[in-house]
C-alpha cells in the first residue's frame, strides 16, 4: 500500500476513555500519512463510531456532517453537573421528583422534530475565539445561543427511575447530553448523561466498524486498515449522482464548467467516472453550469 495514495474512509469503534484525536493519530501512524481527520468528534466518555477520513476523503467531511447520527444513551434523573454528564462534579437532589412513565413519554415527545436546543456549556462551541468548555473550566460565565437541530427519532428503550435509556437519531450538531437535560427540565427535575454509544454516522454503522485495538503501526495493522478502507463515494449517499464521460472528466479536471443535466438535483452532485469511482463533487454555479469542487481526478484506485 503506497500510503500517499490512500484515499477513503475508515469506520473505527472507539472505546470509552479514549479521545477522537487518539483514534486519528493511530490511523495516521499506521498509514504513515498526515492527511487524516475525523468527521465529528466523540467525547472521551462516549464509545462507538468515529469516521476517519484519509487522503482526499478529508475534503468530504462537510458532506458527512450533513447526514444524521444515531446513538443509544442512558441518563440518570435527580442529579446534575456543569457538563451534563459524569465528567464534572455531581449535585444530587435531596428530594427528587420521580416522573411516571407516562410523564416521561410525554416529555420525550416534546424533544422530537425540529427544535431549538441550547448547547451544553461544556462544549467545543467557540465564544470570542475560545472553546466554551475551556472558559467553563476557568470558572467564567458561558452564554450560548439556542441552535436549530432536528431529532428525527427518539425512543424509550427502558425506564426504571432514576435511569432512562433512549435511542436517538439526530442531525449533526445535536447535543445528546442536552436531550436528557431538557427532558428532565420539562419534568421538573434534573438529569446527567451516564453512557453514550454512537451506533451510526450516515451510512457508517458500528456493526461494520474496526476496533481501535487492531490499528497498530505494523504490517498487521496496515492490513486491517487496508481491508477496512471504504471508497470515497460511500461518503455521499445523500447526493444525486452524475456519471461523467471521459471527455467531461478531462474537461472538468482542468477547471472547465459542465452544463446542467435533467437528473441533477440540489446544489451539489456527486461526480462519478464510468467505473463508479467518485472523481469529485460538482457544485452549481450562478451561471447555471457546474464546476468540480473538490476535484479527485488524480485520486488512487481506492476512490
Amino acid at each position: 500500500m503506497t500510503h500517499s495514495d490512500v484515499h477513503g474512509v475508515i469506520v473505527v469503534d472507539k472505546p470509552p476513555g479514549v479521545t477522537s484525536r487518539r483514534v486519528v493519530d493511530a490511523v495516521s501512524r499506521t498509514l504513515s500519512t498526515k492527511t487524516v481527520g475525523h468527521a465529528g468528534t466523540l467525547d472521551p466518555l462516549a464509545a462507538g463510531v468515529v469516521v476517519v477520513c484519509v487522503g482526499h476523503a478529508t475534503k468530504l467531511v462537510d458532506f458527512i456532517h450533513q447526514q444524521e447520527k444515531a446513538y443509544t444513551v442512558s441518563f440518570l434523573f435527580g442529579r446534575s453537573s456543569p457538563s451534563d454528564d459524569l465528567e464534572t462534579e455531581l449535585t444530587i437532589e435531596s428530594d427528587p421528583k420521580r416522573p411516571s412513565l407516562d410523564q416521561v413519554v410525554a416529555s420525550v415527545s416534546n424533544q422530537c422534530g425540529v427544535i431549538q436546543q441550547l448547547p451544553c456549556v461544556y462544549s467545543a462551541k467557540k465564544i470570542g475565539g475560545k472553546r466554551a468548555y475551556k472558559l467553563a473550566r476557568l470558572g467564567q460565565t458561558v452564554t450560548l445561543k439556542p441552535k436549530e437541530v432536528c431529532i428525527s427519532d427518539l425512543e424509550i428503550t427502558s425506564y426504571a427511575w432514576p435511569k432512562l435509556e433512549l435511542t436517538v437519531v439526530c442531525s449533526s450538531g445535536t447535543f445528546v447530553r442536552a436531550v436528557g437535560r431538557d427532558i428532565a427540565n420539562d419534568l421538573g427535575t434534573t438529569a446527567v448523561m451516564e453512557t453514550l454509544l454512537r451506533t451510526a454516522v450516515g451510512p457508517y454503522k458500528r456493526t461494520n466498524s474496526l476496533p481501535l485495538a487492531v490499528i497498530t503501526p505494523d504490517e498487521r495493522g496496515q492490513k486491517s486498515l487496508g481491508g477496512a478502507l471504504l471508497p470515497l463515494v460511500s461518503a455521499v449517499p445523500h447526493l444525486s449522482k452524475r456519471v461523467l464521460t471521459p471527455f467531461e472528466t478531462d474537461h472538468a479536471s482542468r477547471g472547465g464548467h459542465l452544463e446542467n443535466t435533467p437528473d441533477s438535483v440540489g446544489e451539489c452532485v456527486a461526480a462519478l467516472d464510468e467505473e463508479g469511482n467518485l472523481v469529485g463533487v460538482l457544485k452549481k454555479l450562478a451561471s447555471g453550469g457546474w464546476r468540480l469542487r473538490p476535484n479527485f481526478i488524480d485520486s488512487s484506485p481506492h476512490s
